[in-house]
């Protein structure tokens, strides 16, 4: 049973009790709290992180930037990252960037590298939805292209503008110093923008089809199971776990896959296993209800996966007291 969200109408206000009804079809901003910045400074940088992380930071253009994993020498993801290269830095957004940063002091030896985990003085806030970048031209902000990030002014302070991967709406995150970032919430607010709550970012994230670490996305995990190709460059130089990611690559599958899924019965927690014929194929690692509906983002074996899809004698997935159809992402 596929997935489906009512529309709403066009001349229907914008509703302050659903913010999920303003990230998709108006805007709606919020602070950010999930996810820090590490700078890496020094001239070995480019070069000692290319050799860290799954993706060609040496390849980026200034300003530019990209998703990327960091491995162990077995390839389970220990982190993730978005890497954006600056004239005189690499900074690194990630969920823990103090734990990211130990993580890799760990590998300077002969380098001439400088990690700084850039804390309380920098504060982030979101904004997302399809008139976003109206709201950006209002405040007389640039809208970046995808995955880039502008150094740019607001009223005569510094600020950081990047928009971010989002595959249903335009999504923009704005970086300043705490004074500016309260400045600008309360400036969207006289705008008479709406404040996304935390629910409705994680029923826009699990819409998207988008894994969080540490809840889709966990250390025992490999790459390609993340169903992340975005995060990976099969030309680049040898990198941490290069070997497993290769092989993988040259096999041409893993065993599991990370998918959406619809689901019919009672609404499971996260790590709930699912089973097809007695045999566990998987599992959900995160559930949303929207509009009556409820589902999930998690794993499944390929096998099942392709059982699934038969036009005949179609096995069922399910976990305790329910169903679990799997559908392709995002799932709008």
């Amino acid at each position: 049973m596929p997935f489906t969200l009512p529309p709403l109408a066009p001349q229907d206000p914008p509703s302050l009790s659903d913010p999920l009804d303003a990230l998709l079809h108006r805007a709606a901003f919020a602070p950010i709290t999930t996810t820090g910045w590490l700078r890496i400074t020094g001239p070995d940088r480019v070069r000692w992180l290319n050799g860290m992380t799954t993706n060609a930071i040496q390849s980026l253009a200034p300003g530019h930037g990209c998703y990327t994993f960091f491995l162990n020498p077995q390839g389970r993801i220990q982190a993730d990252a978005y890497a954006f290269l600056l004239a005189d830095s690499i900074l690194l957004q990630t969920a823990n960037p103090t734990t990211l940063a130990e993580l890799l002091d760990r590998f300077i030896i002969m380098d001439d590298v400088e990690l700084e985990v850039l804390g309380q003085s920098r504060a982030g806030l979101l904004l997302a939805g399809p008139q976003a970048p109206t709201l950006l031209t209002t405040l007389e902000l640039p809208t970046p292209a995808p995955l880039t990030l502008l150094s740019t002014t607001w009223q005569t302070t510094s600020l950081d503008l990047l928009q971010t991967h989002s595959p249903l709406v335009p999504t923009f995150e704005l970086w300043s110093d705490p004074a500016t970032i309260g400045l600008l919430t309360e400036t969207l607010r006289h705008l008479t923008a709406i404040e996304a709550t935390p629910e409705s970012l994680t029923q826009l994230r699990i819409l998207s089809g988008t894994p969080l670490y540490a809840t889709d996305i966990r250390d025992k995990d490999l790459p390609q199971e993340t169903n992340q190709t975005r995060a990976l460059n099969f030309s680049k130089g040898c990198y941490i776990g290069q070997e497993i990611v290769e092989r993988i690559h040259a096999r041409g599958a893993v065993h599991r896959t990370f998918t959406g899924f619809v689901l019919t019965g009672e609404t499971p927690t996260p790590n709930t296993p699912l089973t097809a014929n007695d045999k566990s194929v998987g599992e959900l690692t995160s559930i949303t209800t929207i509009a009556n509906q409820t589902i999930a983002l998690g794993y499944i074996r390929r096998e099942a996966l392709n059982q699934t899809a038969q036009t005949v004698l179609k096995t069922l997935i399910t976990y305790p007291n329910g169903i679990a159809a799997p559908t392709s992402l995002p799932f709008l």
